[in-house]
């Protein structure tokens, strides 16, 4: 199994910046595709941002230009930079990760329990 724990998120004024991370923990062969995707009180679940084990990387366009997304393979973990932020930011922020348990698994999807982040106008 594959935890994922986030942690970052918290109340900012609208332009304010906020981190957030995620480690990822447990019994697993590789990580490959780590990501933030948030859900919008009402609205479904999108991505913000995904990384490659590589570092190749995709940003909604929303974000694009204001949000880092960054990695680090030896500690397992994702971070994601967000600057100039808006009260549109406002969501539940998750962390996802596509793992292999073993080296015959397949990938599987992981995802956090969501940290909050709030922007103020």
């Amino acid at each position: 199994q594959v935890h994922l724990v986030e942690s970052g998120g918290g109340l900012v004024q609208a332009g304010g910046s906020l981190r957030l991370s995620c480690a990822a923990s447990g019994l697993f062969f590789s990580i490959n595709t780590m990501g933030w995707y948030r859900q919008a009180p009402g609205k479904e679940r999108v991505l913000v941002a995904t990384i490659t084990s590589g570092g190749s990387t995709n940003y909604a366009d929303s974000v694009k230009g204001r949000f880092t997304i960054s990695r680090d393979n030896a500690k397992n973990a994702v971070y994601l930079q967000m600057n100039s932020l808006t009260p549109e930011d406002t969501a539940v922020y998750y962390c996802n990760a596509d793992a292999k348990r073993t080296i015959l698994s397949a990938l599987r999807d992981y995802w956090g329990q969501g940290t909050q982040v709030t922007v103020s106008s």
